[in-house]
């Protein structure tokens, strides 16, 4: 249950946040938030990060739909205590399904925080390597726990 409410959620304000930005700006438009380091400026991206393989918008389809059917078929197989790896896919999934929404519906996806130093993006871009890196410092973690576990052990 926590697993989909953290979809449901991320997904929600995902959709809400660009619904916001395309209510209430024009393409293109950029706005100081901390000037000079972060802006709302909304742009639409045809491809991935940094807009590589753009316009390759049935391969993003592809992608995503795989990378959601794969988290939702193996998260089940998860221990219940690996909390921390339930909010990581959930974050994924529902990151990757905000994104999907963009490219089924408009061929592209609405991007709009902008720190000037990096390519603009959007919440679902966010929630997509934060769950990832989650993700990965959880099983490192356990991965290291277990090891101890197995060095104590031997030791006895």
């Amino acid at each position: 249950m926590r697993f989909a409410a953290i979809v449901l959620l991320t997904l929600i304000v995902d959709q809400l946040s660009k619904y916001i930005i395309t209510s209430s700006m024009y393409h293109g438009e950029s706005l100081a938030i901390l000037p000079p380091v972060f802006y709302i400026t909304y742009v639409l991206n045809p491809g991935a990060a940094f807009g590589m393989l753009a316009n390759q918008t049935n391969f993003f389809i592809v992608i995503s739909l795989l990378v959601i059917i794969g988290v939702l078929v193996g998260y089940r197989y998860l221990p219940r205590e690996r909390v921390w790896s339930y909010i990581a896919l959930g974050l994924v999934v529902g990151g990757a399904m905000g994104n999907l929404i963009d490219r089924v519906r408009l061929g592209l996806v609405i991007d709009f925080l902008d720190f000037r130093v990096w390519p603009v993006f959007n919440l679902a871009d966010t929630a997509i390597v934060t769950g990832a890196a989650i993700l990965v410092l959880d099983v490192w973690l356990a991965d290291r726990k277990e090891s101890r576990k197995v060095d104590q052990g031997a030791g006895e």
